[in-house]
């Protein structure tokens, strides 16, 4: 089971990252995007100033009224508590502006972020898809934009309030009482870094906790999606004896971090409760030496909570800058990959192609096995209106032909041709809208059949819709539905049987009306009804237009006007279904006995 083999990497959280100048410098392109609303993000930053500026006014206004309980002071308690009152609704006034505005520029730059990653994203090359996994990609556009949503919303934000409130902080805690600051300092920051100590370790434990978690679920998920292999082999006790382990770890961990919460927790109540003492302890002498009022006690006191909350924030929001610089980093990955040059063409008689195509002497390797040649010196022609067939063994290079054909890769040597002009030197936009491919394994999208055969061509009219439907042999079973064309097909068009999810894919190509159709053993895992009526329907589908048909059941392609045989990525035979069938301990005449006697 893939339990067995599940590694760390195939997690797609953003780990933090060291922050560098030069990460910096990286992430500063992200302001490009926020760059169109820098006027609402200057007005939000001065609502952050106000609110941070009027936040320290608090204390000492705190303390002007417990000063006001002397008689001589007691005729101002009124004003003072009138001007705390003011404070409090100019903060609130101050940071609902500060929370808005910095959610519109917030909300608008990660619409822009978004729609340019996807837009890029959907540009780039094949090699760039087939050496990364969908769960990681998926994870660049939504959990990392949604930490930088997070960052841009929150973190920046804070982060400014907090180094805000340490500096004002320590300069007006020294205005008070430099004798009780430099207590402060003394103990404080010593308290705060044992706490960041502790909560990184706990962190960590927390995190080990929710992996082994994770890998209990993954057991679960796995033994349930294939109870019938479980049954089958009589594992009940061994699947059971590998969940028991994994949550019997999960225990293990989990008591291990209630330790050190429980420490954490003893140190906290013990060290900050009795910085709080020790300070109150010299103020109150202060306080009788004359040196201090009980007011700017209670401000001090205030103002040393107020920084000492900041400095133990501060280092939670640098983790989360340093994730946002990651996240950034991973955007940044792909927008700087170089994409496809891919434009809206709408096709006309003039640019269109009639479909005469060669291969002369191309050769190919993948990127990712660039060791092993996949293509060796392959040539073949296809005349306009022709049905040519590629069969051979698995792994002869047949799909690397349809790859090459639809420019998802570059040959390595020789020319691939289209009416006597290399394919690289059509737009490659233009290139692939004259070209179709209905796929052994269909991928229909979730929406509506309707919608699903209107891909081929967007905009079609219901009845170019209902005509493609009809010529793919399509349009009986869909009136069957309740809700017809209008009926869900579900994730990858589950909804469907295999012979109908083909005649759909046959229909959206037939609507895009391609000069090249490429089939790639479009019937080969149908019943023999469903291939049948697939079959009747890909003839339709191939009169007029030159197609490539790479074929497993043999039967299928005896009426196609060549018959191209690979053997290890060479072309080792070529004729008629009858030329081939004669040839004497040939590749094809093997395969077609073999099938035969099948």
């Amino acid at each position: 089971m893939a339990g067995f083999r599940r590694k760390k990497d195939d997690q797609t959280d953003t780990p933090k990252k060291k922050i560098t100048k030069q990460d910096l410098k990286k992430s500063m392109r992200l302001f490009k995007y926020v760059k169109p609303y820098s006027g609402t993000f200057a007005i939000g930053f001065v609502f952050l100033l106000l609110s941070s500026v009027t936040s320290m006014v608090f204390p000492y206004l705190t303390g002007q009224l417990v000063d006001s309980a002397n008689a001589e002071m007691l005729k101002e308690i009124n004003t003072i508590a009138l001007a705390l009152l003011g404070v409090f609704a100019a903060n609130a006034v101050f940071s609902y502006f500060r929370i808005y505005l910095f959610a519109i520029v917030t909300q608008k730059t990660l619409a822009d972020l978004r729609q340019s990653t996807y837009n890029h994203l959907i540009k780039l090359p094949m090699n760039f898809f087939s050496e990364r996994r969908v769960g990681e990609l998926n994870s660049r556009i939504a959990s990392d934009i949604s930490l930088l949503q997070e960052t841009l919303t929150t973190t920046i934000a804070e982060l400014i309030r907090q180094v805000l409130t340490i500096i004002i902080g320590i300069a007006l805690l020294s205005y008070i009482s430099v004798k009780l600051t430099l207590l402060m300092l003394c103990l404080v920051p010593v308290v705060i870094v044992i706490a960041i100590i502790f909560g990184k370790h706990i962190k960590k434990l927390s995190k080990e906790a929710q992996s082994k978690v994770a890998d209990s679920n993954t057991i679960v998920e796995e033994t349930l999606q294939g109870i019938t292999t479980v049954k089958a082999f009589a594992n009940e006790f061994f699947e059971n004896m590998r969940y028991s382990e994994k949550t019997n770890e999960i225990v293990g961990i989990s008591l291990k971090g209630a330790k050190w919460r429980g420490a954490f927790a003893s140190f906290i109540i013990f060290a900050l409760f009795g910085s709080i003492v020790g300070v109150i302890w010299y103020g109150v002498i202060l306080v009788n030496q004359n040196g201090l009022s009980v007011g700017d006690l209670f401000t001090f006191i205030l103002y040393s909570v107020f920084v000492g909350a900041s400095m133990g924030g501060i280092a939670d929001l640098y983790s989360q800058l340093q994730k946002a610089i990651g996240a950034t980093e991973n955007l940044m990955e792909i927008l700087d990959e170089t994409p496809e040059e891919i434009s809206d063409v709408q096709l006309t008689s003039i640019n269109r192609v009639n479909g005469n195509v060669s291969f002369e002497n191309v050769s190919f390797a993948y990127p990712s096995r660039s060791d092993i040649q996949v293509l060796k010196s392959m040539s073949f022609s296809a005349n306009s209106g022709e049905q040519i067939a590629i069969v051979g063994p698995s792994g002869a290079g047949k799909s690397t032909i349809t790859n090459l054909l639809l420019r998802f890769y570059n040959p390595n040597a020789g020319t691939i041709s289209i009416d006597g002009k290399a394919i690289q030197d059509f737009p490659l936009s233009e290139l692939r809208s004259q070209m179709s491919i209905v796929p052994q394994d269909v991928l229909l999208f979730g929406g509506t059949i309707k919608e699903n055969i209107g891909y081929g061509k967007i905009g079609a009219t219901d009845e170019e819709i209902i005509a493609a439907a009809k010529q793919a042999n399509a349009h009986l079973f869909v009136e069957g539905f309740p809700e017809k064309y209008e009926t869900i097909v579900g994730e990858r068009g589950i909804q469907l049987s295999g012979g109908q999810r083909q005649r759909i894919a046959i229909a959206r190509a037939i609507l895009k009306n391609p000069s090249i159709l490429i089939l790639d053993e479009a019937t080969s895992a149908l019943d023999s009804e469903s291939e049948k009526l697939v079959q009747e329907a890909l003839e339709t589908l191939m009169k007029g237009r030159t197609s490539i048909v790479i074929a497993h059941r043999l039967s299928t392609i005896r009426k196609a006007n060549k018959i191209l045989v690979l053997n290890e990525g060479k072309l080792v035979e070529s004729g008629t279904h009858e030329e081939l069938s004669n040839v004497e301990n040939g590749i094809y005449q093997n395969l077609s006995n073999l099938q035969l006697e099948v």
